[in-house]
């Protein structure tokens, strides 16, 4: 680059002229005498392991089934009638065949109300997975 002196003194940078040959492809590429290749970039699928895929698909049609026997579930226990007057009962059983059994109507709501709540929360958390699972 060239510098010249200005009157004063100080000195100034003076810009480069453009060189003719880069001149001339630009006014080419400006006409259409030459045109530009854009780059294609291609974007390849990952390859997917079938036996991977079908494990996938179970582990959906899993949570499926899970969500629709817990919605049995709460559907049964939405029609389970227990009234005052005595005449339901609530019975629990181990593997050893021993009993519990309850006719309090205050102990079967308490029960039943906290049974339904967990239910919901399962089927809840089980609706969740099913959003957000990825095949």
């Amino acid at each position: 680059m060239e510098t010249k002196t200005k009157s004063n003194g100080t000195a100034k940078k003076v810009n480069a002229t453009v060189k003719k040959g880069v001149q001339k492809k630009l006014t080419e590429q400006a006409i259409g005498k030459i045109t530009v290749t854009e780059k294609k970039v291609t974007v390849e699928k990952p390859v997917i392991n079938l036996d991977d895929r079908i494990q996938k698909f179970e582990k959906l049609r899993g949570l499926a089934t899970q969500r629709e026997r817990l919605t049995e579930t709460l559907t049964e226990l939405t029609k389970f009638n227990y009234n005052q007057d005595g005449s339901s009962s609530f019975f629990i059983r181990d593997s050893r065949h021993l009993e519990f059994k309850t006719t309090n109507s205050n102990f079967i709501k308490l029960v039943t109300s906290h049974l339904q709540s967990t239910l919901e929360q399962r089927k809840s958390e089980i609706e969740e997975q099913i959003v957000e699972f990825e095949l």
